[in-house]
Order: C-alpha cells, then structure tokens, then sequence
C-alpha cells in the first residue's frame, strides 16, 4: 500500500494549486482524477483564454455563501497579487478586459501548464484517470494528529493511505466535462451538512407561449442594468443581456441567476444610465418621426419593434407608427416606465449544462476557515466550489479556488 503525506481528489483549479504548494513544502502528495484530460474547466473557460481572477477578487461582498464572513480568512490570506505575481513568474501574458477581470493573452492552457509545472516541481505524483470508490479512517498509531489518523483509500488503481485528505472536486456545472457529486457524498458520509445545490452564473429560460413576442430577438445585445427584484440584498449589475431563443443570457443574466429564486421576479433597465425622457421628449417637440424610429435609435431597433408590438395591447396609443409629435407625457412616462422597470419572471433556467459554477456544497459552518479542515473530521479538507461559497462572475471563483488551496496547503504543512 502506498502512503502519502496529503492526498488531493480533483485535479482542477484549486486540487493542482494545493498539490503544487503542499508538495513544495515537503509534502509527500498524490493528485487523483477520474479524468484523463485534467484541467478542463480551466481550458473552456474565459472562451479559452481563463479569466484567473479579478483585480477586486478579495472583495468578500462579491462572493455568496450561507456566511458571507467565512471566505474572508482566506482571500485576504491569498489575495489576487498573490497569483499575479506567480503568473509573471511563468512569463504568462496577460490583460485586464473588463472591471478587473484579467485574462490570459493567449490561451488557457499556460495556466493548466503552470499549475502542472509548479506540482512537478514539488514531486507530485499523478494518478489520472483514476476512480475514487470508499475513504475509511484507520484510528490509532504512536503519533498525533495526521500520524495517528489515517485515510484509507481504495481506487481502481490500489489502495493508499494518507494522513490528510484533501477534496477539490468542484461542483456539478458542466457534467460533459467530468463534474460528479463525489464531494458532497464524500462529505455526508462523515456527517458534514450540505447546502442545497443549484445551477448558478446560468442563463435563464421562460415559458414558450410567454417568451414568443422575444423569441425572434435572439442574438440582439446590449448593456442592461438588472437586479432580482425580491431579494433585498441582491446587488444591481451593469453588464451585457444576450436574447435567445429559449430567453435570456450575457454576463448580466449569468450574475443574477446567482440570486434568483424560483417563483421570483427580475427587474430590467432596457436603457440604463440614458436619460430616457429627455431624449424623447425632446424628439417629440422637433420631430414628426414615427415612434418606432425615434426608439429605434435610443435601442437596438429590432428590440424597439417587437416592444412596441408587444405593448399595443395595453398602451394602444404607443403603436409603432404613431407619430411621437402626437402622444402626450402620459404615453411617454408610460413608455420610459415599460422599458426601464421591465419586470419579468423566469420559468427556470439552463440547468448545470450550460452553469459556469455550482450554488452551496459543503456547509461553511463545517469548516475552520483559516484551514478549510472539517471541524469535527480532523485531517478532512473541502476547497474550491465544493465548498459553499461562490463568487460573481469575471475571475471571483478562480480566485476561491487558489485562495482556499493556499489555504488548506498550508495547514497541510506548516512551518
């Protein structure tokens, strides 16, 4: 039976990072996976460029969990610079794109070879494709604390022993690519609680009879301001809606869906930030255009003709030929009120196909969060999105995933 210092289950983001780090600091560590292609999620995402964190991606009101304070320890432990900084050691290109989120130049795939290179580096011995069945503890032995409490671990590739336990498993977003509930079955099995799962940063769909008047919108963008409506603590965004034919998505869509809930409204502002009543007031004292035209070029014009369409049955005055010289500052209030207070309420969403990450997982109230070490499993460690926190789109959850490593890395091997 081989035996191991630290044993890591999940070679994506956060199992590699610890791997690297733990094995540099003397740890005896293997890295296991049911995948033969590691890295994976790393690979697609940032449309294959990785967006690897956020300038901003220590800032804890940007990351949801059960208890907002748990993540906290951790991210200001390992802030963002901290992986700036290892990037630019690796001679990684990159650049900011969009309110901090920093992408490579080229591809993802310098971000999966660091990781490997930094675990190589430290002697980190890879068990990939390699399925996880059962995980015992085996009490007793002269030492104390990892020497005296050992995991069992039966794979298809042998039996091993370790003295802590690390599980980096992630969620259950993109199932194509390998995503399994091992973390959360692993977790139950030594009695940890689980908060209940979800797909999040996830387009979202509505009823077909319901979305018809928009379905022929798909592929029209634009940026949008949006907030869940019933949830008092839900953040406003400005960021970019994507129509579809199913119904919406775009980063605005994708931060939402974070905080919405079922049977729960959106709220939309089609022209944020655009002094809506101004501009057509002030078209309806110098023009004689049709509305649909004036609207036209205050929105994308292709949405301004299916709202105006989709409004005739309750603002009859607002159809889209009428001359907006004709309407009155009824109609016009009415107009800017439809469009910048669009409230509207999804039938679900695309379910973890189409989710960049997983909502909950193991229960923060579980775990020490200087270490990630499970309270009452001595030994026992959750990183990355298995765990319940989850960050806004643009970087925030790679930055958990190497926070939370570090994190647990070092606990493994102090000194």
């Amino acid at each position: 039976m081989d035996r191991f210092d630290l044993a890591i289950v999940g070679a994506g983001a956060a199992g590699m990072f610890c791997a690297g780090i733990a094995a540099r600091r003397g740890a005896r560590v293997v890295l296991l996976d049911h995948a033969a292609r590691l890295g994976e999620k790393i690979r697609i995402s940032g449309g294959g460029r990785c967006n690897f964190t956020n300038l901003q991606g220590d800032r804890l009101e940007r990351y949801v969990s059960a208890d907002p304070r748990f993540a906290r320890t951790a991210l200001r432990g390992y802030p963002p610079a901290r992986f700036i900084e290892l990037v630019r050691s690796h001679r990684i290109g990159f650049h900011e794109k969009h309110r901090g989120q920093l992408f490579c130049d080229d591809s993802s795939e310098r971000i999966i070879a660091m990781l490997k290179a930094e675990a190589l580096g430290g002697e980190v011995q890879w068990r990939a494709p390699c399925s996880v069945g059962s995980v015992s503890v085996r009490e007793g032995g002269a030492g104390v604390g990892h020497d005296a409490r050992r995991f069992v671990i039966e794979t298809d590739a042998g039996t091993l022993e370790t003295g802590a336990l690390v599980v980096a498993t992630g969620g259950l977003s993109i199932p194509k690519i390998g995503a399994t509930d091992f973390g959360y079955r692993l977790a139950r099995r030594f009695g940890l609680k689980v908060v209940e799962t979800r797909p999040a940063l996830v387009p979202l769909t509505f009823d077909a009879q319901h979305w018809g008047p928009f379905a022929d919108l798909a592929g029209v963008a634009m940026e949008v301001g949006i907030t869940a409506s019933a949830q008092l603590a839900a953040p406003r965004f400005l960021e970019d809606l994507l129509f579809t034919h199913r119904g919406l998505s775009g980063p605005a869509v994708l931060q939402i869906s974070t905080f919405w809930r079922p049977g729960e409204a959106i709220e939309i502002d089609l022209a944020p930030g655009a002094s809506l009543a101004t501009a057509l007031a002030q078209a309806r004292a110098t023009s004689r255009q049709q509305l649909s035209t004036v609207l036209g070029e205050l929105l994308p014009r292709r949405l301004a003709l299916a709202w105006l369409a989709h409004q005739a049955s309750t603002m009859p005055r607002l159809r889209p030929d009428a001359r907006i010289a004709e309407l009155g500052n009824r109609d016009l209030d009415a107009l800017c009120a439809s469009l910048q207070h669009w409230r509207l309420e999804p039938a679900g969403t695309e379910g973890y196909r189409k989710a960049e990450v997983t909502l909950g997982g193991v229960a923060t109230a579980e775990l020490d969060p200087r270490t990630m070490q499970a309270r009452a499993v001595p030994g026992l460690y959750f990183i990355g999105e298995v765990v319940d926190v989850t960050g806004w789109l643009g970087g925030y959850n790679f930055q958990w995933a190497w926070a939370s490593a570090f994190a647990a890395a070092n606990a493994v091997t102090p000194g």
